[in-house]
């Protein structure tokens, strides 16, 4: 609130305990219109919410709104049902105690709406989880079902709601929304029946007939079409423009079904609403000796599963036992009717009564630990109409409970507040109206059982009867006037069968005929046992054959609703109260139109000018010390910046720097207490003075601070900067020297192994230091050949690696034959792999050889001509499991042998062709036809001799084109259908082994 007090001038105050004119009703209205025509439809009395219906939407209940009023301080920010709402739920939560919200007003004010924004606000803020989400959507949805029910077009609402609820909603200790239970008050079952001209019979009857399906409609006997239905077109706007109908329809089904109602109880409820239709439509005619009959039975067939002979007896007949006989006496086509829309009635508020039980039970908390409690109440308010009848006097009869009861709680509230912080309470004078609460209920005087016992005794009791009686009774009474007790000039304004109430929102003047019927609301005891004999299962639920049949006449509607106002008294006596107050600005429901006569009558109705003068008997403003000291220390040099004491001696020393006087304020025990508003926007006004020069000062000392820095840190971003550069770079060198140093390492680590196994059989240990030697010495040669070839000792002396390369050159005859065949072979081998495969121009300096076995297995040179031999390394192909094998090539095929045993024939005829990679190593895999089933698939092979054996083949079986170089991954077939892979690849180390994947993985030195 204090955030706003400065646009106060402009939007009106936002709390009316601030106006310093409080009795005046002129300034609360011209407030109250001052915010209107600025779209703030909501004002305080303290802790109580005005709200004026703005008649079109506010973008003002949207989730970002929600999330600002959640866990604010309710002054904090312009008055909002959200504040409200949100400081009810964490009141609640911190002092562990129920609650309830108090919603009225008259019709068309807004109530239903303002119901409707605590629950989304409540369903949006508390905790959510699967089950509380499921109770909260219950919680929602039951309000479209129960305004289906419950609500009906009017001349003032075209959705007003014609009973009264209370809700309570149960939250866990942490929030959560874990229940509800809902109670329902003197639902208006005549307008069943009856409606007057403009208005409509309840929602649902017309969702039903626009919005049905097809076949739902069949089944149930029903057109179309409202204006065949008698119960429907007696107010003559079975149609309404602002009201959907199909499009309720949806949302009601939904919702049934999101509350749990079953697919039968659906179909039963159904049944009886369009049963109660046909009812309507049932006509009576006179027969020859003046007793009702019926003359059309097709309604008769859609009734609830009754027989039709059984109903027709039960309509046109009454029971009466007489001692042990039982007698059924004909009805008259007037008593008839009376029993037909008793009957109707009957079945829908039974029916009504049964479907609040049904969403009691979806919303019922199985939990029995002890549950804290919000609750809403959406209660009729005080109704005025041209013709005033039974139903406005219980309502208005409930408004003057109500109003005694918040008159009561707000003076208890604000003297437990006074004594709670040690301030002498002052009585405040107010207008008590027990006076009217007890015209009304006093026991044998009061209005309520003068009504009873009229009904009640024998005789011929009418409507006029009744009057006389409170004339004889209670026509003394100051706030009771009739015709015949009126003034000249009062009886003027009231017809022979009215009587008038002054109650304390104004003079009501009530119609008498109609009270004696309405409150008797009599049901035949044999139309009970007509409804018994329903095959409908909820019709058998409403009307249980257990009920008795007792031949005491039941209460009547006045005293059944005199007994739910008692309980529902001792509801909100248990609970804290809150309080919203709804305002309709015009009859028309025309956005932006302030109706000043029209807000006057409800202000005054309402009692918001009695609560205001509550509220202002003391002191205007209160706030806690901390809330006060922290806004206004500024205005004091002692407590800016800030105060070390404690907050209450902080605020005294600002007060007294302000010069507050001795009777404008008092010094609770945690609030300070300021009487006159004027005194508060004096503090106001200075503290925006201050706040301007604060400001100024500020902009000031940041304008230098900024310059200052503004160099200081571009000084440092560039030193940082630079810093950050230098890191980088030695980083980087420091990597890199890193990455040089392991591999010299590795390189050295390789050549001393070399050296150590230079006399074993190459392995891989030793053949790149082999290969250097052969390398080392071949260059060496070349610059030291002999002058001529007899130059036999001129020869270098070959490594032990060379010793038979060296026989070779030594042995000339030898030299000269096999010079053209190596020149040759070197030739195909550099077609195939020169420029393509890294490691060849290691193989330049390693002359070719028909074998590199030293002893040739004697059991196989019988049958096989060989013409190369060589050891190998074959890999499974399941698991690449690494076997030793000797691989020998002929004319015709190329073997697999181990110790003297064939393992695999590779006929060349079926060699696809052979896959080596580009990096270094000494892979190759040999691709194979698969038409042999004997065949065992490809092969992948390691071979120290790489190039050798591959010139071999390719010259020996003519394959030079077969033999692919590949990089990265080579695809290989285990068995027809199923593949396998073989990757290559650098790194610091060379590695055989299957990866992760499957895969053979080959790793080279770099």
């Amino acid at each position: 609130m204090e955030a706003s007090l400065t646009a106060r001038d402009r939007v009106g105050i936002q709390d009316f305990v601030l106006l310093d004119a409080y009795t005046s009703e002129s300034a609360f209205l011209d407030n109250l219109r001052k915010r209107f025509h600025e779209n703030l439809i909501y004002t305080y009395i303290g802790t109580l919410l005005v709200s004026v219906n703005p008649y079109k939407e506010l973008d003002i209940y949207s989730k970002k709104q929600m999330d600002t009023y959640m866990g604010v301080n309710f002054f904090e920010l312009p008055p909002h049902i959200y504040a409200l709402a949100d400081n009810v739920f964490r009141t609640m939560l911190s002092e562990f105690n129920n609650h309830f919200i108090l919603i009225s007003g008259e019709s068309g004010a807004g109530k239903t709406e303002a119901s409707k924004k605590i629950l989304q606000f409540y369903a949006v803020s508390c905790p959510s989880t699967k089950l509380l989400n499921n109770v909260r959507d219950r919680l929602l949805l039951s309000n479209p079902v129960l305004e289906a029910f419950g609500n009906a077009k009017t001349l003032k609402n075209d959705n007003s709601s014609r009973f009264g609820k209370y809700m309570d909603i149960q939250f866990d200790h942490q929030g959560g929304a874990v229940g509800g239970h809902i109670l329902s008050y003197l639902l208006e079952k005549s307008r069943v029946v009856h409606q007057n001209h403009g208005e409509r019979n309840f929602h649902i009857f017309y969702q039903m007939v626009e919005g049905g399906e097809e076949d739902l409609l069949r089944w149930l006997g029903l057109e179309r079409n409202c204006k065949n239905y008698s119960y429907l077109v007696q107010g003559g706007c079975p149609k309404v423009s602002s009201i959907n109908d199909k499009s309720d329809w949806k949302t009601v089904r939904k919702a049934l079904s999101v509350i749990e109602f079953s697919e039968t109880d659906i179909e039963n409820l159904f049944g009886i609403i369009a049963s109660v239709l046909h009812l309507g439509n049932i006509k009576f005619a006179a027969d020859d000796r003046g007793y009702a009959s019926l003359n059309n039975n097709q309604e008769m067939h859609w009734l609830l599963g009754i027989p039709a002979q059984v109903l027709q007896h039960g309509l046109t007949h009454r029971k009466i036992e007489a001692k042990s006989e039982e007698v059924f006496s004909p009805f008259s086509v007037d008593h008839a009717v009376y029993a037909r829309d008793a009957l109707a009635k009957a079945i829908y508020g039974r029916t009504f009564n049964w479907l609040v039980n049904k969403i009691n039970e979806s919303l019922a908390n199985m939990d029995s630990s002890r549950k804290t409690v919000i609750g809403l109440l959406d209660i009729y308010g005080f109704e005025v109409f041209s013709v005033n009848s039974f139903e406005q006097f219980c309502i208005n009869y409930c408004n003057e409970k109500l109003q005694q009861l918040f008159i009561q709680l707000t003076l208890k509230s604000e003297q437990e507040e006074y004594e709670m912080e040690g301030i002498e309470w002052e009585p405040v004078p107010y207008f008590n109206n027990k006076i009217i609460c007890d015209l009304v209920e006093e026991k044998h005087r009061g209005i309520i059982s003068l009504l009873d016992e009229e009904c009640l005794r024998p005789g011929e009791a009418t409507d006029l009867t009744l009057l006389e009686k409170m004339e004889d009774k209670i026509g003394g009474h100051p706030h009771f006037v009739t015709h015949k007790l009126a003034d000249q000039k009062t009886r003027k304004t009231l017809e022979r069968g009215d009587f008038r109430l002054l109650h304390y929102a104004g003079e009501v003047t009530y119609c008498v005929v109609g009270f004696l019927d309405k409150n008797n609301d009599l049901l035949y005891r044999n139309g009970k046992e007509v409804m018994r004999q329903s095959k409908n299962t909820v019709i058998k639920h409403c009307f249980p054959s257990t009920e008795p049949d007792s031949k005491r006449r039941p209460e009547t509607v006045v005293t059944q609703f005199k007994s739910s106002l008692v309980g529902l008294t001792e509801i909100l006596l248990s609970k804290e109260p809150w309080y919203v107050r709804c305002i309709k600005p015009n009859e028309a429901k025309q956005p932006g139109r302030f109706d000043d006569v029209l807000i006057r009558h409800q202000v005054k109705y309402l009692g918001l000018m009695e609560h205001l003068r509550v509220r202002r008997a003391g002191f205007a403003y209160r706030r806690k010390y901390e809330i006060f000291l922290q806004r206004y220390k500024p205005l004091c040099p002692d407590t800016w910046p800030n105060w070390k004491g404690t907050a209450a001696e902080g605020v005294h020393c600002l007060i007294k720097h302000l010069g507050y006087k001795s009777d404008e304020y008092k010094m609770g025990r945690t609030k300070i207490f300021i009487r006159h508003p004027r005194t508060l926007f004096a503090t106001e006004d200075a503290f925006q003075v201050c706040k301007h020069k604060l400001a100024t000062r500020i902009q000031a000392k940041y304008k230098g601070y900024r310059s200052f820095f503004r160099s200081y840190f571009r000084l440092m971003c560039t030193i940082q900067t630079a810093t950050k550069i230098e890191t980088c770079w030695r980083g980087l060198m420091a990597r890199k020297e890193r990455e040089k140093r392991a591999w010299a390492v590795k390189v050295i680590q390789k050549f001393i192994k070399g050296f150590m196994t230079r006399n074993e059989p190459s392995c891989n240990d030793n053949s790149e230091y082999l290969a250097y030697v052969r390398q080392n010495y071949l260059i060496r040669l070349r610059e030291n050949l002999p002058k001529t070839v007899l130059e036999k000792d001129c020869w270098l002396t070959p490594p032990p690696i060379m010793k038979e390369v060296g026989d070779t050159f030594f042995n000339t005859n030898y030299f000269r034959c096999s010079y053209n065949i190596q020149h040759q072979t070197s030739g195909v081998t550099s077609s195939m792999f020169k420029g393509r495969k890294e490691n060849y121009p290691l193989s330049v300096c390693r002359p070719f050889l028909d074998t590199r076995i030293g002893k040739r297995i004697q059991s196989f040179t019988i049958f096989l001509e060989d013409t190369y031999r060589n050891y190998m390394v074959k890999y499974d192909r399941n698991g690449f499991r690494p076997r030793v094998r000797q691989l020998i090539f002929t004319q015709e095929a190329a073997y697999l042998v181990e110790e003297a045993k064939i393992k695999q024939r590779i006929d060349y005829s079926s060699l696809k062709g052979v896959s080596v990679s580009n990096l270094s190593d000494n892979f190759l895999i040999l691709h194979v036809t698969f038409d042999d089933i004997k065949q065992k698939g490809d092969l992948v092979l390691q071979c120290e001799y790489l190039f050798e054996a591959l010139t071999k083949m390719s010259v020996i079986a003519n394959k030079q084109n077969c033999i692919k170089v590949v990089q990265g991954s080579v695809r290989f077939d285990i068995q027809p259908g199923r593949e396998g892979f073989v990757d290559f690849k650098s790194g610091q180390e060379s590695m055989v082994y299957r990866a992760k994947n499957g895969h053979l993985m080959v790793v080279r030195l770099m």
